[in-house]
């Protein structure tokens, strides 16, 4: 039988422009050779091209990024985890921690005789063993290079003075890690000085000696003015500026540069605006100088608007607490005081215990040539730190989270201290709320259930913080030596008397606050910490939760849950920090 001809493939249909009648079942091809393929097939063609897009870019991404399967997807759904701020891959990271691990002294780290007894007897002197931590071992060497010093750029002409990035987690000792650099160098340029003020002593008494021989009245020097300054006196010009966001943090480590400027002889005053004028006046223009200054930028914007000549001898500048001094209400301010004493600077640090995004991103655009010094455990608690959570909705708490914490409290004062083993030693504890309003009526209805609490807020005075943080931060050396003790004996407080009162918990101080208890404070007496509210974000984890755990002391932390929180947020946290891996 004859077989009919087949149409060739290449030749389209005469009726091919019109729309053919609708088909019950339409296959994803049907609207081929269609003009309007129809609601149904248009959809199934944008999710073909949504999909197609969607395989392209995860092409793009890095391969650790790429979801294949079911069973590859990444660990942590409802954290936003982000890259590295400096990637290492792992056969640098090894070697750079067989390089740190070489380090065990201050010795060797190229520092002054007389700063490394600073350190022993002043700043840790209350410590057994003594040894630098990994961030100091990182960022000491670094910062007393001074290779872009005082050079300039050809394209723009300005001084190119060398920038640091210190990114460490909390309670690694960032202080020291910038403090001791810049005492290191300021006591060289002493030295420097008085040698050269020695040379200049004697090329003077030389020209004075030729001058008696010489009859020319015209050759006799003039006589100084009364306000003529001496160039080389340090009143009103220091020679480091730090920078704080806030009057807490510039108290907190004004008096660590205080403590060792007992060994090593150099003046510093900190500043801020819980101090009256005429005392910021008498510490910033003291007749003998000023070294090192700690103050806020607003504070330090203002007195350079009346005083420009405060910042012209500035050769340090560290900005402490990056994330805060480089966010909307601090970035123009401070980065004005960076550009007024460019001139003289020699050496920008930036440092802080997060970098988020938008900070990241701005310091790529600003200071391009920035180097960064990242320890492998940024953004990350210590293991040491244990996370729980309490769900207020179960019983006996029905939804009553102020009764909750209340509980939590109780519970821990009565547990046996982990410190010396014993129920008279004061435990401190801290409380962090979202919103100060309820910092207040949380430590007022703690009060009336028998709990030593205090609030410290925005609203609390300035003279009245340092007296509540006092005794939640560093503890002083006290009387007697404690050097042969154990490593992790740290006396806070003298044993007080216990209460005959059933519903009173003695021995527990609890501070409920905000956030602004929770940004560089050195909290090294609190051992335990409760997370009223859920943290808004993950950065507000790693400050709350960085109270606890340092100088490699244990801690625990109770989150207070309910029907409105996120509890897989809370349970991604718990399961990052037992990983040891980063939060953001």
């Amino acid at each position: 039988m004859k077989q009919k001809r087949r149409p060739a493939r290449m030749l389209l249909a005469d009726d091919v422009s019109k729309s053919p009648k609708k088909k019950e079942n339409e296959s994803p091809f049907a609207g081929m050779n269609r003009i309007d393929p129809g609601p149904r097939l248009r959809a199934i063609q944008d999710k073909a091209i949504t999909r197609a897009a969607k395989v392209e870019e995860e092409q793009k991404r890095p391969a650790k990024y790429v979801v294949k399967n079911k069973d590859d997807r990444p660990l942590f759904h409802a954290l936003k985890m982000q890259t590295a701020l400096a990637p290492l891959s792992y056969s640098a990271r090894t070697s750079l921690q067989e390089k740190l691990d070489k380090i065990e002294t201050f010795e060797q780290l190229n520092l002054r005789a007389d700063v490394i007894d600073a350190v022993r007897n002043q700043a840790l002197g209350y410590l057994e063993y003594i040894d630098p931590t990994p961030a100091q071992k990182l960022a000491i060497p670094a910062l007393l290079s001074r290779k872009g010093e005082m050079q300039k750029s050809k394209k723009t002409g300005e001084n190119n003075y060398d920038k640091f990035l210190l990114a460490a987690e909390t309670g690694s000792g960032k202080t020291l890690a910038y403090l001791l650099p810049i005492i290191h160098h300021i006591k060289n340029h002493e030295d420097l000085e008085k040698a050269e003020a020695i040379v200049q002593a004697e090329q003077k008494a030389k020209t004075q000696e030729r001058r008696k021989h010489d009859e020319h009245v015209f050759e006799v020097e003039p006589p100084k003015l009364a306000d003529q300054q001496d160039p080389e006196s340090t009143t009103g010009r220091p020679r480091a500026l730090i920078l704080l966001p806030s009057s807490e943090l510039v108290d907190q480590i004004s008096k660590v540069a205080k403590i060792m400027a007992h060994t090593v002889k150099y003046r510093t005053a900190g500043i801020s605006s819980s101090n009256t004028p005429t005392v910021i006046r008498s510490r910033l223009f003291n007749p003998k100088g000023v070294d090192i200054i700690v103050s806020t930028p607003h504070l330090i914007s203002s007195i350079a608007e009346k005083e420009p000549h405060i910042l012209s001898k500035v050769n340090y500048i560290v900005a402490d607490e990056a994330d805060s001094l480089f966010d909307r209400s601090f970035r123009d301010t401070t980065l004005g005081i960076i550009d007024r004493a460019a001139p003289s600077l020699k050496q920008l640090i930036l440092c802080s215990a997060t970098i988020p995004v938008n900070l990241d991103k701005f310091i790529d655009n600003r200071f391009p040539m920035m180097k960064r010094l990242v320890t492998p455990k940024l953004h990350s608690v210590p293991r040491r730190v244990q996370l729980g959570m309490v769900d207020i909705d179960k019983q006996p708490y029905q939804g009553n989270r102020t009764l909750a914490c209340a509980d939590v409290i109780w519970q821990l004062g009565k547990a046996e201290h982990d410190d010396t083993g014993s129920h008279h030693t004061v435990k401190h504890i801290i409380c962090f709320v979202n919103e100060r309003e309820k910092a207040e009526e949380l430590a007022t209805f703690l009060i009336s259930k028998g709990v030593d609490a205090t609030a410290l807020t925005r609203d609390t005075t300035e003279a009245r913080r340092g007296s509540i943080l006092e005794s939640f931060t560093s503890p002083s050396r006290v009387e007697g030596e404690i050097k042969n003790k154990p490593k992790d004996f740290l006396p806070f407080e003298l044993p007080i008397q216990q209460s005959t009162s059933p519903k009173q918990l003695n021995n527990t101080k609890v501070l409920v606050t905000t956030d602004l208890g929770s940004r560089g404070i050195d909290t090294l007496a609190v051992r335990h910490a409760i997370l009223y509210d859920v943290p808004h974000t993950s950065i507000d984890f790693i400050h709350r939760l960085g109270r606890l755990g340092r100088m490699n002391r244990r801690g625990r932390a109770v989150v207070l849950v309910g029907s409105k929180d996120r509890k897989d947020i809370v349970r991604e946290v718990r399961d990052a920090m037992y990983r040891g891996q980063a939060l953001i």
